[in-house]
């Protein structure tokens, strides 16, 4: 269902071409089983691959651990190093999270998720994305989706970046707010924003908007819809 729907591959070319180009560093973090990862690799973009869930890495080693433009990192990454506890959900590994309290939020504010348990937990290491601009350069662009733990990942971030995204799911709108309000800290006043509701490879917006107009454009119109996607932000100078 990741990698075999077609015309897929090539709207995600289009779209994270604006993004990547020949020879760019992407940082995927949260890879799950590497639906970024291919599309990526056509551009000519070089990607670490970041992912603590032992299924998916075995699915990330399968398609691209021969891939020398690939590197796949078996950790999660969050506000400081050292190990933490991934809840697990079997049934459905897209919702594995290291965040309790999104998992609160979610069942008790999205009947989507009622049906979901998290039935197991692994202890998983845990780095910054300072130590990965450390260990393996500055990406042109990350990619953050990791299930309510967006704005803990971002607290291991010292320097802005090019170009980010991360997950927006309406149940938790709160936390995604205080994400965005991390990332324009972290710009100081330089990012500019887009929103791109779930696999569209679309922006839902005509022009990049400033933090308050993303803010309000998720309230106003994607909240009350229900519709999850993913915040964009890139430096102005873009």
């Amino acid at each position: 269902m990741y990698h075999g729907i077609p015309g897929r591959h090539r709207r995600m070319r289009r779209f994270y071409g604006q993004f990547l180009g020949p020879g760019d560093l992407g940082f995927d973090i949260g890879a799950h089983v590497g639906s970024r990862v291919r599309p990526w690799r056509r551009l000519g973009a070089r990607v670490l691959a970041v992912e603590p869930q032992p299924d998916c890495l075995r699915v990330l080693r399968l398609f691209f651990g021969r891939d020398p433009g690939v590197t796949i990192l078996p950790t999660a990454v969050g506000a400081r190093p050292g190990t933490a506890s991934l809840a697990l959900s079997s049934a459905t590994p897209t919702v594995s999270t290291m965040s309790h309290e999104w998992i609160e939020t979610v069942r008790t504010t999205d009947d989507r998720f009622a049906a979901v348990r998290w039935d197991r937990s692994v202890e998983v290491a845990v780095v910054t994305l300072d130590d990965l601009v450390a260990a393996h350069g500055e990406p042109a662009f990350c990619k953050i989706d990791v299930e309510g733990f967006e704005a803990d990942v971002l607290r291991g971030l010292s320097t802005p970046l090019r170009a980010l995204s991360f997950e927006y799911l309406p149940p938790a709108h709160d936390a995604a707010l205080e994400s965005l309000a991390l990332v324009e800290r972290l710009g100081a006043g330089r990012y500019e924003y887009n929103y791109a509701p779930v696999e569209t490879m679309r922006f839902a917006a005509a022009q990049w908007l400033t933090a308050a107009d993303l803010a309000r454009l998720l309230e106003q119109r994607f909240r009350p819809l229900g519709r999850s996607g993913d915040v964009y932000a890139r430096t102005r100078s873009l």
